[in-house]
């Protein structure tokens, strides 16, 4: 299984602070935004992962991140050169996905909440056709939305719908077979000039391959692409670290917690860390693995 986090666009929603700033690149509490879309990756035990961005903004996420050795994983980069959709992205990762099935996360949505990952991760060892997940929300007419029937089969998926036919909303993570990468190549763009993903989404609903996995009450879903949302996601954060003592989407613990990196490997990127509370979390952490 190969991952893709969606990390492009203009953030035009967030004007002024992505005139310079990647939106991917700014700040979610104590962490950049990004981290928390690539450490869900990384919980489904997705270790090879392509980051795509703009041009102008490669370089920033490769200082940030660099190849992913420092964590135990693989991560690669490309660019969309123009906001073609989220479906392009499948077209921009052609090559990087050969022959192997996909996750897509988009870069500024986070996800939390206990257990949730749990059926996620089974979907992901033996994917299906495609599946896709339900969230209930108050605004649906914002998101593309999924209808089904009893037995959570799909009923119809529609993009922003005027009168939407359920309240639940399609986060932005999604699971596909390989057949993903030429159903992408059929698509034509839409009336906003973009391939859209809903359009995926349909051909393989047409196909009889497409499942809704509904996420839970106990799971937060946080689409931070709007200012408002921007500084509820970082109070929510805020509040469950300070609550609990425990960081969310700390990369360096969810690669130790995963087998992906030893002690060793960690206490080197502890120590050559900057003096701060992102370091001193990591240095406890040491010490109580160690006790």
């Amino acid at each position: 299984m190969k991952g893709i986090i969606l990390a492009a666009g203009r953030g035009s929603r967030l004007y002024p602070l992505t005139k310079v700033v990647n939106k991917q690149l700014l700040q979610i509490y104590d962490k950049p935004m990004i981290y928390y879309p690539l450490s869900t990756l990384m919980l489904l035990n997705i270790k090879d992962i392509l980051i795509i961005t703009n041009p102008k903004d490669l370089d920033s996420f490769k200082i940030l991140l660099g190849n992913g050795s420092r964590i135990g994983i693989k991560i690669s980069y490309a660019t969309q050169d123009s906001p073609k959709g989220i479906a392009d992205a499948f077209n921009i990762a052609d090559n990087y996905i050969g022959d192997d099935n996909v996750t897509l996360i988009l870069g500024d949505n986070i996800f939390y909440g206990h257990g949730f990952l749990d059926p996620i991760r089974k979907i992901i060892k033996n994917p299906i056709g495609a599946t896709v997940f339900g969230y209930p929300v108050n605004d649906p007419e914002r998101y593309g939305v999924v209808e089904f029937d009893s037995n959570y089969n799909v009923l119809s998926i529609e993009e922003k719908p005027i009168k939407p036919k359920s309240n639940y909303a399609v986060p932005g993570i999604y699971i596909y077979d390989n057949k993903v990468v030429n159903y992408a190549k059929t698509l034509n763009p839409s009336k906003r000039g973009e391939l859209e993903i809903t359009d995926i989404n349909k051909i393989y609903l047409n196909n009889g391959k497409l499942k809704v996995n509904l996420l839970g009450r106990g799971v937060a879903w946080l689409d931070t692409g709007k200012p408002n949302s921007l500084f509820e996601a970082s109070t929510f954060i805020s509040y469950i670290e300070a609550r609990q003592g425990l960081k969310i989407s700390c990369i360096e613990e969810v690669a130790y917690n995963m087998g992906y990196i030893s002690k060793q490997e960690l206490k080197k990127i502890v120590d050559r860390l900057p003096d701060g509370s992102y370091k001193d979390y990591l240095f406890s952490f040491l010490i109580s693995i160690n006790s």
